[in-house]
């Protein structure tokens, strides 16, 4: 019976989109598999391998001081098109390999080890991978050890993907907020492409939950969030940082544009009567602040904008300021 899954790359690429991994930062949970498999298993390099349209990137790798590798060299990209491991006890024999720039030069594939990372809709995003630098067949013991940090990886790559998304809201988390606007400045380094950071807090939300409950507090939170996510681009990104504090991602966005859409942000959220007994009708105020050499990272940038929301907080709320 044919695996419908291993044959569709979109899909697969699709899946691999979705947990929206690519080019992080470094992270202590996969860090640490890969050493324990460099140590458990006595390779020298260990890599979380995960193959992307055209090239293999690692979100984790001990051994190697690279972010990856194109994808027709990789080793990985043939991991995925099969359920059971890949086990290359000589690469210089094997006719798929002898060849590859990563075998006749650094670092120098002997023997490669690879279980495949399945999505829980059963598409292959990567593997986990142990490599040698010289001639071994890795034994059964040692497969079993490797599909077991594998699982290890996939369910760390799944809890991740659920930690990003704020259920009462629907925005993102603090965390999944903080990865995307780290990605945000990577590329202002690289091409200096604008972007704005937007916090918003809602007014006097203690009163709300004092006067009404808690759970009309809630309600206040879902209704907001669902009209800021309506409100904004498609390519932008509404985040929960924690209360009633939400931030807006503008990617491509000059201070400008920016202040035009916070504006109509407070605006609508101004004019929205939110459905209890008795209706409920909120405010917001906003602060701005563009990405520049002062912010790059996500804490200094947050404090730029905070430092605008404090001053539409103290200048009478309901507002927006500009950093």
């Amino acid at each position: 019976m044919v695996d419908t899954k291993l044959e569709d790359e979109a899909g697969r690429l699709a899946a691999l989109h979705r947990y929206e991994v690519l080019d992080t930062p470094k992270e202590a949970a996969f860090d640490r598999i890969t050493g324990l498999v460099k140590t458990v298993l006595s390779v020298p390099i260990c890599a979380v391998s995960l193959i992307d349209a055209d090239r293999q990137w690692f979100k984790s790798c001990v051994g190697l001081d690279v972010d990856g590798t194109a994808r027709d060299i990789s080793f990985c990209t043939h991991t995925i098109k099969a359920r059971v491991p890949m086990n290359i006890p000589d690469a210089a024999e094997d006719p798929r390999f002898a060849e590859n720039p990563l075998v006749t030069g650094a670092p120098y594939i002997r023997s490669y080890l690879g279980v495949p990372l399945s999505s829980p809709d059963g598409y292959n995003l990567g593997s986990l991978c142990a490599i040698d630098t010289k001639p071994r067949d890795f034994d059964p013991t040692q497969i079993e050890v490797l599909k077991s940090f594998a699982a290890i990886v996939t369910n760390e790559m799944e809890l991740r993907r659920i930690a990003q998304v704020d259920h009462l809201t629907g925005a993102a988390t603090r965390r999944g907020f903080t990865v995307e606007v780290d990605k945000t400045i990577s590329r202002f380094l690289r091409g200096q492409t604008p972007a704005a950071f937007v916090v918003m807090d809602i007014d006097h939300f203690k009163k709300v939950n004092d006067t009404y409950g808690h759970p009309a507090g809630d309600i206040v939170l879902r209704t907001v969030g669902t009209k800021l996510s309506e409100l904004i681009r498609s390519g932008d990104l509404l985040g929960r940082l924690g209360g009633e504090e939400f931030g807006i991602l503008l990617t491509g966005d000059t201070v400008e544009q920016a202040t035009e859409t916070a504006e109509r942000l407070r605006e609508a959220l101004e004019t929205t009567v939110i459905e209890h007994d008795p209706p409920i009708r909120i405010t917001a105020s906003f602060g701005i602040a563009a990405l520049d050499a002062e912010c790059l990272s996500f804490e200094k940038w947050l404090a730029k904008a905070d430092a605008a929301l404090y001053e539409a907080k103290r200048t009478g709320r309901n507002k927006c300021c500009v950093a």
